[in-house]
């Protein structure tokens, strides 16, 4: 399936469930509790190894039992891990809000010794990312790290990934680094000013995309599918009911990533990472909710596009 080298954080999901979200001052009573691995760049990689990819993943971690929990889902999973673990802080974590009736999630990110990763980090694995087939990379750990990152992944000739999330003003020339960005609706609008309601409304976001400098925008639309430059819509996969939809961004990346590094065209790429997501959140959780490359297989099989 090729190699996959994935730049981004870790952290720990500590996700409760509840009816409503809790007014300010406001304590009310949840459903549920759960404790898990997350982070954007975590559920990536381990989306990624779990479709067959030769999975890397650099970033830090503290020296805590949450990075305890991080390096034994990447064994798990099948990802290198490349993460320098530092004493003085703590590894990353999440709280994240989950909507009961609808599993729409809202997440506040504490990130911790990944808030640390620099230029640095990325200069003493730059013969890996350089012998990468895809590289990605998101915006929970320093811009300047990513930045960094994209540029010797660019240099080298390595597919380059972005996910633009969480939304963010980005350095001048950083969207020119990417061969594919991967914003959702929200980042899609923060990026270029364009609401996206309709395929007409993501169709000219992509072109504002490729006028900063993207070669293929990729929008992604929750439950409708994602949006492909000089494609048209691929849509979503329906895996069952949905359970939570935490994580279903990162399930689709991984997918992506996985599928391209095994020479899939961009189109057939595109339907695998929505097929993964589809999987996704049928299930709970983040990390554990990433579905294998046979499962992935199965569902497309069986719902050929």
């Amino acid at each position: 399936m090729g190699q996959v080298v994935i730049l981004g954080v870790f952290v720990a999901d500590t996700a409760y469930r509840a009816e409503r979200m809790p007014r300010m001052g406001e304590t009310i009573l949840g459903n549920s509790f759960a404790l898990g691995p997350g982070g954007k760049g975590s559920n990536q990689a381990v989306a990624c190894a779990r479709m067959g990819a030769e999975t890397h993943m650099i970033t830090r971690l503290g020296r805590d039992a949450f990075a305890d929990m991080a390096l034994k889902t990447w064994a798990e999973a099948g990802v290198t891990a490349h993460a320098r673990q530092m004493e003085d802080t703590y590894t990353g974590a999440a709280y994240i809000f989950i909507e009961e009736a609808t599993g729409d999630n809202a997440i506040i990110i504490a990130p911790g010794a990944a808030a640390t990763i620099s230029g640095a980090d990325v200069d003493e694995h730059a013969d890996l990312i350089a012998g990468a087939s895809v590289f990605v990379t998101q915006l929970e750990q320093p811009l300047a790290a990513a930045h960094h990152a994209l540029k010797l992944a660019r240099q080298a000739g390595v597919a380059t990934i972005l996910n633009p999330a969480p939304a963010a003003a980005l350095p001048d020339g950083m969207l020119a680094l990417c061969d594919y960005v991967t914003p959702n609706e929200t980042e899609t609008e923060a990026l270029t000013g364009i609401a996206v309601n309709s395929p007409g409304d993501a169709a000219r976001a992509c072109e504002a995309l490729c006028a900063m400098g993207v070669g293929t925008p990729i929008i992604t639309l929750g439950d409708k599918g994602a949006y492909l430059h000089g494609h048209g819509m691929v849509p979503a996969v329906d895996a069952g009911a949905v359970v939570e939809t935490t994580g279903a961004g990162d399930a689709f990346n991984g997918g992506f990533a996985a599928a391209l590094a095994g020479g899939a065209s961009p189109a057939e790429a595109v339907r695998t990472g929505c097929a993964t997501a589809g999987i996704s959140v049928t299930r709970p959780g983040t990390a554990p909710s990433m579905p294998t490359r046979a499962e992935v297989e199965a569902l497309m099989q069986k719902t050929p596009g």
